[in-house]
């Protein structure tokens, strides 16, 4: 990994973070038409903290192949997943062609397929069969939890259970829905808040499978939330592609949402105390004392 602009200052916070290539920690995108140029601009700026990377619902059907293909190329070097949006395969599935979208998405280089049953209803039969699909095309296949509309939504045990069924059926990973908008789906409230009863309850009933969710949160309290009860290598998804860097400083504790966490905690350890002065180093203490030695020097010439 190419050297952090400010390694020397705050590279002790970033030791509780996992290193890529990661099983957990994830940072999922979700892309709704980036061209390959931004790609590769943002993949400078930042591909080192991106993981998974979506090209939301049926977005990359009216891209120009070839362009698709050199994106996913540049996207693949940097060793990031890339899927093409659930809502895409759901279509697939309605008029019949699920093999040729499965075929398709590998030739044009997805390296992954996300799952989902949220517009549609698929028996677990047909579930069990998509999976079974994408694996035999060398898919990773990720599957997808829950309905997009807000009026019918499963309880978290039933998200949980199914997440457990998916993952026993050969799922790498399992998305908690949320939208891109994270109202009113999955364990978020109509206002985009946090509901807790829910993220328990999920928590509960995965047991130590719960690594293996990755919760969509769109929103900065949502994802604050997260990483506060599950820690900074919580899995997160669909973080618009602008939001980056800002999620990156969230989860090591750059920002006021979890800083103060850590500051409040270290202060009764005694590893920040607000009174100390910093001491210079050997250094500083070197350079400042250079001129006075050749003032010295000069009144005695």
């Amino acid at each position: 990994m190419p050297e952090r602009a400010w390694a020397e200052v705050i590279e002790a916070l970033l030791t509780g973070r996992t290193q890529p290539p990661r099983k957990n920690g994830l940072t999922m995108v979700i892309d709704k038409g980036l061209g390959p140029a931004a790609t590769a601009d943002l993949l400078e700026m930042c591909g080192g903290v991106i993981d998974h990377w979506k090209c939301a619902f049926g977005t990359s059907a009216f891209v120009p192949a070839d362009a698709l293909r050199r994106k996913l190329v540049s996207l693949a070097a940097h060793g990031i997943l890339t899927y093409p949006g659930g809502t895409l395969l759901e279509v697939a599935i309605v008029v019949g062609s699920c093999r040729t979208f499965m075929r398709r998405a590998h030739s044009l280089g997805f390296s992954a397929v996300e799952i989902s049953d949220g517009t549609i209803p698929l028996p677990s039969h047909r579930r069990h069969n998509v999976i079974r699909c994408a694996l035999d095309h060398g898919l990773t296949p990720i599957t997808e939890v829950g309905k997009e509309d807000a009026t019918h939504q499963p309880t978290a045990v039933e998200l949980a259970e199914q997440a457990l069924q998916d993952l026993a059926w050969g799922a790498q990973w399992v998305t908690v829905e949320a939208r891109e908008e994270g109202l009113g789906i999955g364990i978020y409230d109509d206002h985009g808040a946090v509901r807790a009863e829910a993220v328990a309850a999920i928590n509960e009933r995965m047991g130590s499978q719960v690594d293996r969710l990755i919760w969509e949160a769109p929103r900065k309290n949502q994802q604050a939330y997260l990483i506060q009860q599950f820690g900074p290598n919580v899995n997160l998804g669909n973080i618009p592609v602008g939001e980056v860097l800002a999620l990156a400083a969230l989860r090591a504790g750059l920002r006021f949402e979890t800083f103060h966490g850590i500051a409040v905690a270290l202060e009764p350890t005694g590893q920040w105390d607000p009174d100390a002065v910093e001491e210079p180093d050997a250094s500083e203490a070197a350079s400042h004392a250079s001129p006075r030695n050749n003032e010295k020097g000069d009144t005695q010439q």
